[in-house]
């Protein structure tokens, strides 16, 4: 079947960074190298875990921290399959000069998520439970990713209906404004128009401001593909999510209902 022409317009700027990303990457491709597996294995990779090694990639990028700093050894690991667009995600902070307390790997602070978010790192791949349940995680796919868990923290409710704020010190946070520095609010849109389209800030029970994945559906059916048909899945629902933004009308879809749609 031919593709519309307006849904091929829209995978052009897709594609292309595709090709760009490959020719940069050529070197060392997509998979972790011998030393970063054993690494993630002994802290991180558990048994039984969705995905291995192989579907998994590191992506270093520039960033600013809060005082306005630059700073070059940002690190954030992240399932192969998505690497370029977490790639022009943070390439576009740092052009917005959108700050990150810092971004080091989950192994640095083994797999434990309570002392990385009290250290406010930005990061991804974890391979875990979700918060407070046994279900698997997005982050196990690498396929979920948590900004500065400090000033977006998990809120939840304890059994007296009290907030809880994870971390703790994300309580000062909790009166949310678009205008704060390092706001998730902020780039909510960002997020999406590059396939991380479920932010936790839309949640109700709980809220988790740091947090952006794909859907689980997605995710189960990417973690089964090898890396470049797992792109393609990827690439789609991207295509699916602008064309439904970028659809004219009266009544333009709002960013929740493309998220769906195309999630």
């Amino acid at each position: 079947m031919q593709m519309p022409v307006f849904r091929f317009a829209l995978l052009l700027p897709l594609l292309f960074g595709m090709a760009m990303f490959a020719n940069a990457q050529s070197s060392d491709g997509s998979g972790l190298d011998t030393r970063q597996c054993e690494a993630v294995r002994q802290r991180v990779l558990q048994p039984g875990a969705p995905v291995n090694c192989q579907q998994l990639q590191v992506v270093r990028f520039p960033y600013v921290d809060f005082d306005g700093k630059r700073h070059e050894d940002g690190e954030i690991m992240v399932m192969a399959a998505v690497a370029p667009q977490v790639r022009a995600i943070f390439e576009e902070l740092f052009k917005r000069r959108f700050p990150l307390a810092q971004a080091r790997l989950m192994e640095h602070y083994q797999g434990n998520d309570d002392v990385s978010m009290a250290d406010n790192n930005t990061s991804a791949f974890n391979d875990r439970p979700i918060t407070g349940g046994k279900a698997i995680s997005l982050h196990a796919y690498g396929l979920a990713i948590d900004i500065n868990p400090l000033q977006n923290p998990y809120v939840q409710s304890d059994m007296q209906g009290r907030l809880e704020y994870s971390p703790p010190a994300g309580q000062a946070f909790a009166r949310r404004t678009v205008e704060r520095a390092g706001s998730s609010e902020q780039v909510v849109e960002l997020f999406a128009q590059h396939g991380f389209l479920i932010w936790g800030g839309d949640w109700k029970k709980p809220i988790d401001y740091q947090h952006f994945q794909v859907s689980r559906k997605l995710a189960e059916r990417m973690a089964k593909l090898p890396v470049a048909q797992a792109r393609r899945a990827f690439e789609e629902s991207i295509v699916g999510y602008r064309s439904c933004r970028n659809a004219h009308g009266s009544q333009p879809k709002t960013r929740k209902a493309c998220a769906a749609a195309a999630g």
